[in-house]
């Protein structure tokens, strides 16, 4: 995270590491959320909305970047959404009680978490115009480089029905552009995991929904993303 060192330090003290495998579930809708969870190397997890007939739609994806519970509501509040563990690792959790302690003890950390809420509701504004207005493939191609950008891999564990209900559609729409991405170069699925071969290319079809997020991440939180660099040397 881009904390001042004392910062860290402060979390880092009050906090635990646990293992978090695929379909974790950290928190439900209208569970009470009594911590905050922060992504550690590969580990994502997402925010899923769920409808009335039972599917969900994912409106935010975290990283290493990021933090789940909590960031926004500053407390003990029940959950709108679900938090999915997508890509399992470890998580670093801390008692929301001993977090909101520590920022009336640290007026610099109070205001880093207030930016990342802010960064967070920028995330899932562009996710709600994203899935309204752009086509399928440069919904999964915007879903597969966020990925990338928040990961240290190019190996992403994911199947194609994680992949549809992520997005909210149809597995057959999803085989269909996973076979186009794959027959153009751009990726290759292997196993229940997709292998990135192409990032430029893929970033091509995506849509800019993901590049929109990033910019506002980096200019409210710079350092919080991985550099482009780091990326396209895991990519090869």
């Amino acid at each position: 995270m881009a904390l001042r060192p004392a910062d860290r330090m402060r979390l880092q003290e009050k906090m635990e590491t646990i293992e978090a495998g695929r379909g974790t579930v950290l928190f439900n809708n209208g569970d009470v959320v009594r911590h905050a969870w922060f992504p550690l190397g590969a580990t994502l997890v997402g925010f899923r909305v769920l409808l009335d007939d039972g599917r969900g739609v994912e409106t935010a994806l975290v990283g290493r970047e990021g933090a789940i519970g909590g960031i926004v509501s500053q407390g003990r509040l029940p959950a709108f959404s679900c938090a999915e563990v997508q890509f399992p690792g470890k998580l670093m959790r801390i008692d929301l009680q001993a977090l909101e302690k520590l920022k009336t003890e640290s007026l610099t950390l109070r205001y880093f978490f207030a930016r990342y809420a802010d960064c967070l509701l920028a995330q899932v504004f562009q996710s709600v115009a994203c899935n309204a207005t752009h086509t399928i493939e440069q919904r999964a191609a915007r879903w597969l480089t966020m990925a990338l950008d928040r990961t240290e891999t190019a190996t992403i564990p994911l199947t194609q029905d994680q992949l549809s209900s992520m997005l909210g559609v149809g597995r057959a729409y999803v085989s269909r552009v996973m076979g186009v991405l794959q027959r153009d170069g751009l990726l290759a699925t292997v196993r229940g995991r997709v292998e990135i071969r192409d990032p430029a290319g893929l970033r091509q079809r995506a849509c800019g929904c993901g590049a929109q997020v990033r910019a506002h991440f980096d200019e409210v939180l710079a350092g919080v993303y991985p550099s482009s660099a780091d990326n396209e040397v895991s990519a090869k």
